[in-house]
């Protein structure tokens, strides 16, 4: 898919350029791409000028609202087919998302992409082949990158998710420069894709998959053998498991977790808010 290379809006940008309209000023300075970079907005009395092309002044915005130009106005980063999907700003500048209103990223004490960061360190992937198995808006996968992985395979099942990621100007782009060629994004289900990846193929492995109540295949026996299956002995493997409901039912995911791993062949260990583990 295309990336969407126009502005995108928070309320707090668009009530900044706003108010230099009001203030009579002829230019705005700031960040219309998440803070990956700063530019300047020309102001006229009744549209605005970025990067060579003409906007209206947006209405009246929402907070915990991006918003993108679709050529005839600016809406919602977000989309509903069976469920509510969308781009969430954060105070850290990189976006989390949400479906039906449920965080699928910790922000509450750093930016995603730094949460991201700490964990594909505990696989080491410099250098090796790396299978992100729920790519997300591609955090993981953008940090593999950064850390010099030689390959990144990430799958991702849902396609107004891999929609958000054309629009969210962190998430990596597999045909960039600066990607080389080394993330191969595929459109696919995980569960059942990974039957048709080789043995022993893969040096490292991320998961991240939504919580058990959406996507309890994810955390199946049988899909933790595939993944010992794919993964070459002495691989490392960080597993996202958060604590769902462990203050309301006392149940211990990550606990659950690591048996069910330690049964598919790894040793296993919790982790930061997970499980790493080793093949054995």
């Amino acid at each position: 898919m295309p990336r969407y290379t126009g502005p995108l809006l928070t309320r707090d940008t668009a009530t900044a350029l706003l108010a230099a309209r009001e203030r009579g000023e002829e230019r705005w300075t700031g960040s219309l791409d998440l803070g990956r970079s700063q530019g300047d907005a020309r102001l006229e009395a009744d549209r605005w000028d970025w990067g060579g092309v003409a906007y209206p002044y947006p209405g009246k915005l929402k907070d915990r609202t991006l918003y993108w130009w679709d050529g005839e106005d600016f809406e919602p980063v977000s989309r509903y087919q069976g469920s509510l999907i969308k781009l969430v700003p954060t105070e850290w500048g990189v976006p989390t998302f949400e479906i039906d209103g449920i965080k699928m990223l910790p922000t509450s004490k750093e930016s995603p992409l730094d949460d991201a960061k700490r964990k594909v360190a505990l696989v080491e992937p410099r250098g090796k082949t790396v299978l992100d198995t729920c790519g997300g808006l591609g955090y993981f996968a953008a940090c593999c990158l950064d850390a010099g992985a030689a390959r990144i395979v990430s799958f991702e099942k849902n396609a107004d998710v891999l929609w958000l990621r054309t629009v969210n100007p962190w998430s990596p782009d597999p045909d960039s420069a600066d990607a080389g060629g080394r993330l191969q994004l595929i459109h696919a289900d995980v569960s059942q894709a990974i039957a048709g990846i080789p043995t022993a193929s893969v040096d490292a492995l991320l998961h991240d998959p939504p919580r058990f109540g959406i996507a309890g295949e994810l955390y199946s026996q049988a899909f933790y053998d595939q993944l010992a299956r794919v993964l070459r002995r002495g691989g490392t493997l960080f597993h996202y498991t958060g604590s769902p409901n462990k203050l309301t039912t006392g149940r211990d995911v990550p606990g659950e977790v690591a048996k069910r791993l330690e049964k598919a062949g790894f040793k296993a260990q919790r982790a930061l808010d997970g499980v790493v583990a080793v093949r054995r």
